[in-house]
């Protein structure tokens, strides 16, 4: 019996062999074994070796996990084949609320300054957070709760109908924060303090609607994270 795979176009995948884990406590080994078919009976396993790291580097690059080597701008912060991070200067944006609050809706289509931020794309979800300094964050920076709506206590950014970049590297970073800000604001997500401002959110852009001073970083909310433990938890509860 032969066992056959088709994912999404023409090429067809076989069963060729398997890799089988054993776990004692924190400690652990793996083993690789060819598998046979024969007809009209089920697969079987053969005597199995080590898994060696240089099969481990030749699967990895069959899963496309491979990344090939890019030439890493200041702005970058951190890269891995999961996941890339940046910061964004603080500058005056475009900001868009949508129609369901009222006194939003009077916000809609201003310009505005923002704090500096740091983006985070992990598999096909944006985080952000702000920055307190304008200049480039390191491992125990403290971040801040971004500023806005659609986006969790995680940092996590409800995308909605977004229409982000399909590709994922530094090239497509400028398009990922161009689609966050030409996205509308709508609502907020879940228990999070987006600002201490004592008028809230809404009091917060109320006040910088149209106005060209600086974003008033005073009144960022902490978010309990370093740049350090952003880039690892990766929006984790």
């Amino acid at each position: 019996m032969n066992i056959h795979l088709r994912i999404g176009d023409n090429r067809t995948f076989s069963l060729k062999q398997a890799v089988l884990l054993y776990q004692e406590g924190n400690r652990a080994f793996a083993t690789l074994h060819e598998v046979k078919c024969r007809p009209n009976q089920a697969p079987y396993l053969c005597a199995g070796q080590s898994v060696t790291t240089g099969f481990l580097e030749t699967l990895a690059k069959g899963l496309g996990a491979s990344m090939g080597a890019e030439v890493l701008p200041e702005h970058v912060l951190a890269r891995t084949p999961e996941l890339i991070a940046w910061r964004s200067r603080a500058q005056r944006r475009l900001m868009f609320f949508g129609d369901g609050n009222s006194e939003a809706k009077k916000l809609n289509g201003k310009m505005y300054s923002h704090p500096a931020l740091v983006f985070m794309i992990h598999g096909r979800e944006l985080f952000v957070r702000a920055l307190a300094e304008e200049w480039r964050p390191v491992a125990d920076t403290r971040l801040r709760n971004a500023p806005y709506w659609n986006t969790d206590s995680h940092g996590r950014v409800c995308l909605g109908s977004m229409r982000v970049p399909e590709e994922i590297s530094v090239g497509s970073l400028s398009g990922w924060e161009k689609a966050y800000f030409a996205s509308e604001f709508t609502h907020p997500s879940g228990a999070v303090r987006l600002t201490t401002h004592p008028g809230g959110f809404l009091g917060l852009w109320s006040g910088l609607a149209g106005r060209k001073h600086k974003f008033p970083v005073r009144f960022l909310a902490e978010s309990k994270q370093t740049l350090q433990e952003f880039v690892e938890r990766r929006g984790e509860g």
